[in-house]
């Protein structure tokens, strides 16, 4: 037999080397307070009390981007996606109250491309800036056999940290309080399966015109990134207008909800304050999806819910309306039995 070597077997040690050395300024450039080190050891280092906490908890969260990736890697746009997958992990920190740290990265591939793979940690970079995270490290898999090439799968690490005594929700959710809804940038990161099983069925190529979106692809559209809402919330809870913040991510509102909210309450929410967005509608009527299944599948226009006291809700909004959210009273807490839960009754008509 001849002599082989690993690269034979379908893994170049050197490709990943050349990606290591493409990445390292992306990865400098989100230093932040309390890191140590750079990229290239076996672990990271970070120092929260260098990063200002006296008496930290410590927040740890991990997601993906699920099949939203199978519309990138068909559309050829690598860009995006590494900011979904940030967001994933780093708004669910937030909700906690806490403060994002450092986000660390897993891309496994077939046969690793440097410069496609590059230009999805581009994104990831990008997104830690956003964040106020340093992207510490990572690792890059290739796993010819595993994944077919072209392929490539992703998953996110993020930790985060809030003082003791700031950690949410807070021990006086209650009745009477206000839920707050921050407008979602469209579709985000959840339900991706549905949207291509409509798509296929409508008949539609990714590279079609969007019929909910004039100016862009279907694609182009659909692939929009996770809005991002780490700086907002932490500006709104810092100010102590804050109690509690629910991602709305796969189950909707009726599923993400409930879990900040304490048992005997339910949160009644007022579907006509808001309309969704027309990405929503053209998915309901050519999935024929009813609007039940549509709230709790997609964030239907609410990528975030908050709760606020009712005497701080008019400070809350326009708190977060400075940080550059777009924000709606959408519903209050009123009391109820049993575990938490959402009421909410879509209107006739609302996805158009």
């Amino acid at each position: 037999m001849a002599s082989l070597t690993y690269r034979d077997a379908g893994v170049d040690i050197d490709a990943g080397d050349a990606l290591v050395r493409r990445i390292a300024p992306l990865a400098r450039a989100t230093a932040r307070a309390g890191t140590i080190g750079g990229i290239g050891g076996f672990g990271a280092l970070f120092d929260p009390k260098a990063a200002g906490f006296k008496d930290p908890v410590l927040v740890a969260t991990t997601d993906g981007v699920g099949t939203k990736l199978k519309l990138a890697i068909e559309m050829g746009r690598h860009a995006t996606v590494g900011i979904d997958l940030v967001a994933m992990c780093v708004n669910d920190l937030v909700v906690q109250g806490a403060e994002p740290l450092f986000f660390l990265d897993y891309f496994a591939t077939g046969r690793l491309s440097v410069e496609e793979a590059a230009t999805v940690i581009g994104g990831i970079a990008e997104a830690c800036r956003e964040a106020g995270c340093a992207l510490v490290g990572g690792e890059t898999a290739e796993l010819p056999g595993l994944y077919a090439t072209g392929d490539y799968d992703l998953a996110g690490f993020a930790v985060g940290a809030a003082e003791r005594g700031a950690l949410l929700p807070a021990p006086d959710v209650g009745a009477g309080d206000v839920v707050l809804g921050l407008a979602s940038s469209g579709v985000h990161s959840n339900g991706f399966s549905l949207v291509r099983r409509i798509v296929a069925a409508g008949g539609l190529g990714w590279h079609a015109s969007a019929p909910f979106a004039p100016g862009q692809t279907l694609g182009e559209a659909l692939l929009t990134p996770t809005r991002i809402y780490v700086r907002s919330l932490l500006a709104a809870h810092r100010a102590g207008l804050i109690k509690a913040a629910a991602h709305i991510t796969g189950g909707g509102l009726v599923g993400n909800l409930p879990r900040v909210l304490p048992a005997g309450t339910v949160a009644v929410l007022d579907a006509a304050a808001w309309t969704p967005p027309p990405v929503f509608g053209w998915l309901a009527r050519t999935g024929g999806v009813a609007p039940e299944e549509m709230l709790r599948v997609f964030n239907c226009g609410i990528g975030m819910a908050v709760v606020v006291a009712a005497e701080k809700a008019e400070a809350a909004r326009q708190r977060l309306e400075a940080e550059g959210e777009r924000v709606v009273a959408i519903g209050r807490i009123e009391p109820g039995t049993g575990e938490a839960s959402v009421a909410i009754a879509p209107p006739p008509g609302w996805f158009g």
